[in-house]
């Protein structure tokens, strides 16, 4: 491990839920001004969680608690990994675990709000595990590991060999970040007929750190999104943080104009998604590498 890779890391740690906190809060703005609302300070997502942080502890179950904190452990260990230019499958397969942590923290509790909203996120993340393996596996194919630090001496970005890769990731990106018309489990709006889901149950600082937990994963699935546009040119770097806040502004865009869809509608198009976007794609990367047009 290099110092560029230790200052990543540390830079996701430590700036990660600021960038996270602020993320949320113009996504709040941005909603409320496409409403026809004023939107609240850009800053209330932290006011929200330093608040829930004062509240005296109430838990049904201690153990929601501690399986929330190893969450949000994970998910900071995935990103971490992911800024630090490690494996991006180990990247994976963390944050698929802090996932699982997250949904057997709502069966913890007997409220069938919350046992319904856990259904529902074991069911998200079998809707977007494909696509997200698929990506793993197109980081291999272009350039021969699964490090991300790779893509940053590579001569063309990622998007440029994967591009329909690509767009299966910014599908499912709006399960990942909870978006409508996929926010079938827990939602911010109130629309939702099983009220918060998963987290119907918790308060005070566990719910807090599912808050925290959400600000580090924005900005990991956005650096996701980043990691296509970047190679050896530093230009690269420009590039991709215009293509993230052109997807981020997008995603928002989404969850204000569409409804809520079924589950099984989440189910049969995200898969349909990452099978075409798989196979084209692969296909198309296989043609033109054989005819040696491809030099990554």
């Amino acid at each position: 491990m290099n110092v560029w890779s230790i200052i990543g890391a540390l830079a996701f740690v430590i700036i990660g839920p600021i960038l996270g906190c602020v993320i949320q809060g113009a996504d709040r703005i941005i909603t409320a001004r496409m409403q026809g609302r004023k939107g609240p300070n850009i800053l209330q997502p932290y006011y929200d969680v330093r608040k829930l942080l004062e509240k005296d502890p109430r838990s049904l179950n201690p153990a929601q608690t501690a399986l929330i904190a190893l969450s949000l452990l994970f998910a900071i260990v995935a990103g971490a990994v992911f800024f630090a230019g490690g494996s991006f499958l180990l990247v994976v397969f963390t944050i698929t675990l802090a996932s699982l942590l997250f949904i057997i923290a709502g069966y913890m509790t007997p409220s069938p709000y919350a046992q319904i909203g856990a259904q529902r996120e074991a069911l998200q993340v079998m809707c977007y595990e494909p696509m997200v393996l698929f990506v793993a596996v197109g980081i291999y194919l272009a350039t021969g590991g699964f490090d991300t630090s790779s893509l940053l001496s590579a001569r063309l970005p990622l998007i440029g060999t994967e591009p329909l890769i690509f767009c299966g990731l910014v599908f499912i990106l709006t399960i990942k970040l909870r978006k409508s018309p996929f926010d079938i489990a827990q939602s911010h709006h109130a629309h939702q007929e099983i009220v918060r889901g998963t987290i119907t149950e918790m308060s005070g600082g566990t719910l807090a750190l599912v808050e925290i937990m959400h600000w580090y994963e924005t900005v990991l699935f956005l650096g996701w999104v980043g990691m296509f546009c970047v190679n050896s040119s530093p230009l690269s770097i420009l590039v991709a943080l215009l293509v993230v806040a052109l997807v981020w502004f997008a995603e928002i865009w989404v969850d204000n104009n569409f409804a809520r869809v079924k589950w099984q509608v989440m189910l049969k198009s995200s898969w349909g998604v990452a099978l075409v976007a798989s196979v084209v794609n692969f296909s198309l990367f296989y043609f033109l590498s054989s005819g040696g047009i491809i030099i990554f």
